[in-house]
Parts: C-alpha cells; sequence; structure tokens
C-alpha cells in the first residue's frame, strides 16, 4: 500500500529512541523526510545519521516556549516543506499521588502538557490543507496505570485538547490524531516494568492481560503513526488510536 508518504516533510519531537525514532524511522522507509529532535546534540545528529540523508537532527526541549518556531523553519529550510508534526515526549517521572512533587508535576507539565500545546498551535498556524497534527500519548487517557499518576493526570487533557483541535482545524482541511500506545517493547516499559522489584514476572504478568499475549514492538507502532500521518489516513481526524494488542476492552 502507497501511502503517500514520499518527499513529505514531518518535525518528530523526543525522537532520539523509542515510540518517536521508531516512527521517524518509519516514515523515511516509506519516503518521507523528518526533522527529529532530542535535548542532546549528539543523540540527535546519531539518531539522524541512522535514518540517512532523509533526516536532520536538531536540539529542542518541547518546554522551550521558542522551539516550535525554530523547529518548523528548520524543515522549511532544509526540505523545503512542512506537512505535519507528531509531538512525542519522554514519559513523566512515576509515582504514587501522595509522592509526586510539586517540581515534578510542574516540570512534567511544561514539557508533556504546555510544551505539546505550542508545538500544536504554531503548526496549526503554519499547516495547509493535508496537514497533520499527531500526539503520541497513552493508553491512561482511558484508564489510569498504577504508578504514573502523574501522566493519568496530563495525558487525558492533553487528549481532550486534540480533539477539540480537531474540531477547530478540520474546517481547513488540516488533520488531528492521537496514539494511544499501552505495552510497547521500549527502555521506557522495560524501566516500568523493573520498578516492581521483579521485571521479568512484571511483563509475564502483564502479557497475560493483553489478547495477543505480547508486548508490541516498536516498528509495529511506528508503522500505526506513519499510516495516521500519511495522506492514506485523509479522512481519520479526532480519533485516538489504541496500539495496545487489544488490551483496552471499551469501544
Amino acid at each position: 500500500m502507497d501511502l503517500g508518504l514520499k518527499d513529505r516533510v514531518y518535525v518528530v519531537t523526543g525522537a532520539t529512541r523509542g515510540l518517536g525514532f521508531a516512527s521517524a524511522r518509519e516514515l523515511t522507509a516509506d519516503g518521507a523526510r523528518v526533522v527529529i529532535t532530542g535535548r542532546d546534540e549528539k543523540r540527535a545528529a546519531d539518531a539522524a545519521a541512522a535514518l540517512g540523508p532523509d533526516a536532520v537532527g536538531a536540539v529542542a526541549d518541547n518546554a522551550d516556549p521558542d522551539a516550535p518556531a525554530r523547529l518548523v523553519a528548520t524543515a522549511r529550510e532544509r526540505f523545503g516543506r512542512f506537512d505535519g508534526i507528531l509531538i512525542s515526549v519522554g514519559g513523566p517521572a512515576p509515582g504514587a499521588g501522595a509522592d509526586n512533587t510539586d517540581e515534578q508535576w510542574q516540570s512534567a507539565f511544561d514539557s508533556v502538557f504546555l510544551g505539546a500545546v505550542r508545538l500544536a498551535r504554531t503548526a496549526a498556524a503554519e499547516l495547509g490543507e493535508g496537514g497533520v497534527i499527531g500526539f503520541v500519548l497513552s493508553g491512561s487517557v482511558h484508564e489510569p496505570i498504577p504508578g504514573l499518576t502523574i501522566s493519568n493526570g496530563l495525558r487525558p487533557g492533553l487528549a481532550g485538547f486534540a480533539k477539540s483541535l480537531s474540531d477547530d482545524l478540520g474546517p481547513r482541511g488540516i488533520r488531528v490524531v492521537g496514539l494511544l500506545p499501552a505495552r510497547i517493547d521500549t527502555d521506557r516499559v522495560r524501566e516500568l516494568d523493573a520498578l516492581s522489584g521483579d521485571a521479568a514476572a512484571s511483563r509475564a504478568a502483564n502479557e497475560s492481560r493483553i489478547p495477543l499475549r505480547r508486548y508490541g514492538t516498536d516498528r509495529e507502532f511506528g508503522r500505526a503513526a506513519a499510516f495516521l500521518l500519511s495522506p492514506a489516513a485523509s479522512y481519520l481526524t479526532g480519533v485516538m488510536l489504541p496500539v495496545d494488542g487489544g488490551a483496552r476492552h471499551g469501544f
């Protein structure tokens, strides 16, 4: 299936590893060009080099108010156009509701929530018909995840913002979509499994609750992201796609 990605240009934030990198890899594999971001210059450059000539690395922190305009400008300067953005950010600090500090909440709000809102607003002002704004959120949008109170608090609100934005931008032909990963086999998820003290047992217990009886791969997630961002999904907007092996039982 031709996704129609050839020569389209996307910004993918938080893409030096994990789900952001996997998404950028699948976009470039189908012919797109990407600006990938990370907070460390060397890691951003190394990740872009791993993707080849259709990728460029840029240093950016989602919490930086100046980052959105700079990233859109980089896309246009390096590749001549800007067709969309996938907003991904590392998960906030784990912890129970009584344990997380004000500082942890503020840091997460600035990067996970407000930073994403700024990126989306800037993209919306710069995109034309056929443009797309994507969010990498979490299964916690629908159901809280034990031990991730900050994420449980912020991700649903961001999903609500994304849905509202899809209504606002739909008449301009700009789509807004979200992905809700659950247990995807990444460093972040392996770290969460280890919090229990027995990572193998935690993983086995989690897999037993997934209808497909396994964690997803980053490549599977990346393919889902590439499809949602592509012209092949041109009539999909305002949707939140669970990428969870069937773990969510509601509709």
